[in-house]
């Protein structure tokens, strides 16, 4: 409890219980020590599964070594400040989180708040592939080979050609809208039935209203968000280590066309295919 001037007692366990980010209470030993409700429900485990392992086997594993340094100056006693990794969901789902970190040496303890920014993220991610798109789309080779990412695809900024800052995080009822378009779009991909009609009869829209919301949310067309998609589950699926060939990557992502998958997929990542495989 906390009493105040006023008289007026905070009962700090309850703001603890409600609050929507990701609340935590770590011991130097590297396990959670107390957490609240929001953490379970992002992460999707229970309370006593997250207290029972190390808190670096919940981290996506690309992430652990950095994540490592930047916990013993934690314990040195430095605090974090907007410390960005992600953590995999008991789904197997990638989030990704904003930390702010301060030790308490005395009591071998660290106090910790995270802000899920999975979604500022994945539209980092959605722009840098869209603005890719459009200029192999437009033939602008030269200027994709000046701009082109790296392996490890680091997220960059992206400007609109009208030099108009990137659109905002969408609503938590755009970003419900938009998962479930990601679903339908994963569900069906390999199917040769995917197509816009598809989609928007599934979401009870027409294709004009389908077209005027992506467009409105992200700033792309359905189509150019379906192909990016698509990309994002040949990732996957060469990340997941369980296929061998080409071809089995480019039929999970629906395209039936090996080359033209090929040849998307370096412009976009700046690597092939088979040297990941």
């Amino acid at each position: 409890m906390v009493k105040l001037k006023s008289q007026k007692v905070f009962d700090l366990e309850y703001f603890f219980e409600v609050v929507p980010d990701f609340l935590c209470i770590a011991g130097f030993d590297g396990y959670f020590k107390k957490i609240n409700p929001a953490v379970c429900r992002l992460l999707g485990y229970t309370q006593d599964e997250l207290f029972a392992s190390p808190i670096n086997e919940f981290i996506y594993p690309d992430d652990r070594e950095r994540t490592a340094e930047k916990r013993a100056e934690l314990l040195e006693g430095r605090s974090l400040l907007n410390f960005e990794n992600r953590y995999l969901t008991k789904e197997g789902m990638v989030i990704w989180l904003s930390w702010t970190s301060v030790p308490i040496k005395k009591d071998n303890l660290i106090f910790a708040i995270a802000k899920d920014i999975t979604y500022r993220r994945q539209l980092e991610e959605y722009e840098r592939i869209s603005s890719i798109l459009g200029m192999i789309n437009d033939d602008h080779h030269t200027r994709f080979k000046q701009h082109r990412p790296t392996i490890n695809r680091t997220f960059v900024a992206f400007k609109a050609d009208d030099g108009k800052k990137s659109i905002e995080e969408p609503s938590q009822s755009d970003q419900f809208w938009l998962n479930r378009l990601e679903t339908i779009v994963r569900q069906n991909a390999g199917k040769n039935e995917l197509n816009l009609n598809l989609i928007s009869n599934t979401l009870a829209l027409s294709q004009r209203q389908l077209f005027r919301r992506v467009h409105g949310i992200l700033g792309i067309t359905p189509n150019k968000l379906v192909r990016i998609i698509r990309l994002q589950l040949a990732w996957e699926a060469i990340a997941s280590g369980k296929y061998r060939s080409v071809k089995e990557i480019a039929n999970i992502a629906g395209y039936n066309s090996r080359g033209h998958f090929n040849r998307l997929f370096y412009e976009v990542y700046g690597i092939r295919v088979v040297e990941l495989l």
